[in-house]
């Protein structure tokens, strides 16, 4: 047996302050997801599974944040790179899976031999929180143990190692499911796989595991009993909600997870002083956030990097995707996507904003109206049933039922440019590229194909002719002409028979 490394109490590592590392393993290929996928990027509340656990990581500050890959890596990687809201990470490959043993030995290849307290967790964890992280670093330093395992109590604890204490309630050791007798494996305390380690004695134990066993893998459940065996201190802290030691293994427990997340983020909003009408049909994404005396209705779906602002009013049936809303405005039953909603500004119902909408305070998006990398200016609207796409419109202007811009002509893509205070009549079609100067106004019905100046009033529809009595010469017989000659009754109008010619 290799010679017993120095006692943890007397090493550098008992005055190591602070967390040494977080060890997020993440190599696993999850093929029970069965996806194409990296089991890792499967997203939970709008973020990768791995986001969340390298952000309840992160929230520790240790001093390394290292995330084991292995299959998927370049994928997993590129979005580990890409990923503005985490902090720098640190990744270890492991090219071939032999185990959690392994996969801590490859991180400790990157970053060398580690002194203080480390920890382990998993990419595929989600729900586990910082403050039982905290909570189990401080019990790992405060008890001086060498190793302090994450335990939980869980209603069905197959496939788990289960958790073995004496009469006092010290941790006595981790059977393994296939080793465990009938009385062991009646016992729902298990081990979650999560570890608080003394850095020198992780690096220790990792050296000395074995692959001797049936899978021919090396497991960092070992290092447990190495530590033990060398007469080291191994103590254990029980989570509160087992649901936080909780794996992601298929679609099923995908969808149970994120149910529970959004739980957990409806209730913060609450209790920060947001209404939320019907906590079960509401969907709130991790990095979502939301102002006091806002009101969520019914069906309403806040999506990744949406942020709210105070006294707003949204849904129901309303989905907003990295959108930006300012006090007090109002979106009601309306998709928008990377879109930006001013300060008492109306939206919907069935209002459909696209990336780069824009509507300034007080401005307007009715019913059935799609507005597409356009800025809608100061007090301006959009009332009804109006496409408006690549357009600049200025302040205090009408846009009447029914307009559209005409901005594509099936090979590009021109812009429209509106003054202030323009006003443009319903059914018109503003054909790009064109410029309607302030003050400007545009005849109900026109198509506008040529810039109109400051004042201007522009026209450009057929001229309207009558004939009268029409109906009663061409619509001999029929209902309309009967209803016109009784209308007529005071002015008689000789009808034709069938048989005459008419002019």
């Amino acid at each position: 047996m290799p010679p017993r490394p120095a006692d943890p109490t007397t090493s550098s590592a008992a005055t190591a302050s602070g967390i040494a590392a977080v060890i997020v393993l993440a190599a696993g290929q999850g093929t029970r997801m069965r996806s194409r996928k990296p089991k890792v990027l499967h997203e939970l509340a709008g973020k990768p599974l791995i986001w969340h656990a390298l952000s309840c990581a992160a929230a520790l500050r240790p001093t390394a944040l290292v995330a084991v890959l292995g299959h998927g890596r370049d994928d997993v990687g590129g979005y580990l790179t890409g990923a503005d809201d985490l902090p720098t990470i640190t990744t270890a490959v492991q090219d071939e899976q032999k185990g959690t043993g392994h996969a801590c030995a490859c991180a400790l290849e990157v970053t060398g031999p580690l002194s203080g307290t480390v920890i382990v967790t998993y990419g595929d964890v989600p729900l586990l929180q910082t403050a039982t992280l905290q909570a189990l670093a401080d019990t790992h330093a405060s008890s001086g143990n060498a190793v302090t395992v994450l335990t939980a109590t869980v209603d069905n604890p197959t496939g788990y190692g289960r958790i073995i204490r004496d009469e006092g309630g010290n941790l006595l050791g981790i059977v393994e499911q296939k080793d465990a007798d009938e009385a062991q494996r009646a016992i729902r305390e298990i081990n979650s796989g999560v570890y608080a380690f003394d850095g020198a004695v992780l690096t220790d134990g990792l050296s000395r595991l074995s692959d001797a066993n049936a899978a021919g893998e090396r497991y960092l459940t070992d290092v447990v009993g190495i530590a033990q065996g060398d007469g080291r201190r191994v103590g254990s802290l029980h989570a509160a909600d087992p649901v936080e030691t909780e794996g992601v293994n298929d679609r099923v427990q995908l969808a149970e997870m994120a149910r529970v997340l959004n739980a957990r983020l409806v209730r913060r909003a609450q209790l920060a002083g947001v209404t939320i009408h019907d906590p079960a049909t509401t969907w709130i994404h991790a990095d979502v956030t939301i102002g006091t005396d806002t009101e969520i209705l019914p069906g309403t779906q806040l999506r990744a990097g949406t942020s709210i602002g105070q006294g707003c009013s949204i849904g129901p049936d309303t989905t907003l995707t990295t959108c930006t809303v300012a006090d007090g405005a109002s979106v009601v039953r309306s998709h928008a996507e990377q879109a930006t909603i001013g300060a008492g500004a109306s939206v919907g119902p069935f209002s459909y904003l696209r990336p780069g909408a824009v509507l300034q305070e007080r401005t307007k998006a009715g019913a059935f109206v799609e507005i597409k990398k356009s800025t809608v200016g100061a007090g301006s609207k959009v009332p009804h049933l109006s496409y408006i796409g690549d357009t600049t419109i200025g302040a205090g202007v009408n846009i009447g039922a029914g307009t559209i811009t005409a901005n594509y002509d099936g090979d590009h893509k021109y812009p429209t440019v509106i003054g202030d205070q323009v006003f443009v009549g319903s059914d018109s079609t503003l054909v790009a590229p064109v410029t309607l100067g302030d003050g400007a106004y545009v005849a109900a019905g026109s198509t506008i194909t040529g810039d109109l100046g400051p004042g201007a009033l522009g026209v450009a529809r057929g001229r309207q002719h009558v004939a009268a009595g029409w109906v009663l010469r061409k619509r001999v017989g029929t209902r309309a002409a009967a209803v016109a000659q009784a209308a007529l009754a005071d002015e008689p109008v000789q009808l034709p028979t069938r048989d005459e010619p008419t002019t």
